[in-house]
């Protein structure tokens, strides 16, 4: 199954960077014997658009021409589902086992998700109630999908 992370915006450089490409590079070590691809990580630009809801809408159709057919979507909003990490590797394992292709881990601009792309998904998942910055929950989203990697390996990375 392939791993996609698609976001809203681009990391300049700095550290939110180097812990993305750090927990990328760690989660393409142990991806392949899991039988999971990837990451691929898809930066896409913000929307000009002047109202908010026109943003949202043209950001949403720019990332559902990203997502791989057939895909799972998993989107990363303050209102969504707050779950462990046992249980998010547990998802991603079960999909997997299932046959699903892909799996596209999305992250929206400053003004939230399209209505669009809120249809599409499969999971909406939440790092807390707190309003997060799209940087720093990227690289919470590749830290969280490299511990899922690690769990399903057996590997010690995470602790209970």
């Amino acid at each position: 199954m392939r791993l996609d992370v698609l976001a809203v915006g681009r990391l300049k450089a700095g550290p939110e960077r180097d812990l993305v490409k750090r927990y990328h590079d760690r989660l393409a070590g142990v991806a392949r014997p899991l039988g999971l691809s990837g990451p691929r990580m898809v930066e896409l630009s913000e929307s000009a658009a002047r109202r908010d809801a026109d943003r949202k809408a043209e950001e949403a159709q720019a990332l559902l021409a990203q997502l791989a057919p057939g895909a799972r979507v998993v989107l990363f909003d303050e209102g969504g589902r707050s779950i462990d990490s046992r249980k998010f590797a547990a998802i991603l394992a079960e999909w997997r086992d299932s046959g699903v292709p892909a799996a596209g881990f999305v992250i929206g601009g400053a003004d939230g998700l399209g209505e669009a792309l809120r249809a599409k998904a499969d999971l909406v998942l939440a790092f807390g109630g707190m309003t997060m910055p799209h940087q720093i929950v990227r690289v919470l989203v590749m830290e969280q999908l490299y511990r899922a990697a690690t769990i399903l390996s057996g590997h010690p990375y995470h602790r209970d």
